[in-house]
């Protein structure tokens, strides 16, 4: 995904799937903790539905709406780990795994959770 955007920018926009199909809107995007860059998205899928985790790499911001290449159905079916929190590295590995993305290089992990919320300060 380009790097120069804002990720607060991304907060209420809709995400399309590969094929265009809407996903929904994204709610929340989350940052490295080490890098501060945004690497995940949660996208509210439906009225009555969860948020769903979305990789920010390879997807894409295109025309002010969030371009993810994979199915709406692999999309739906991520783990389910709720917004508002840090996802552990534990839940990003599963999410990594889950689209079946080669998880990040090993770095030495500080003893804190990752994926801060983009705008919250520590």
């Amino acid at each position: 995904m380009q790097t120069d955007i804002d990720p607060r920018s991304l907060i209420g926009r809709k995400a399309f799937d590969r094929k265009g199909t809407k996903i929904g809107t994204v709610d929340e995007v989350y940052l490295d903790d080490a890098t501060g860059v945004p690497e995940w998205a949660a996208v509210r899928t439906g009225i009555f539905s969860r948020d769903a985790f979305v990789p920010l790499e390879p997807s894409e911001f295109v025309e002010d709406s969030l371009r993810v290449p994979f199915d709406r159905a692999l999309i739906r079916d991520a783990p389910d780990f709720g917004v508002g929190r840090h996802l552990s590295p534990e839940q990003e590995l599963q999410l990594y795994r889950h689209y079946g993305l080669d998880s990040p290089p090993d770095e030495p992990v500080p003893d804190r959770d990752f994926g801060r919320l983009a705008g919250q300060e520590e």
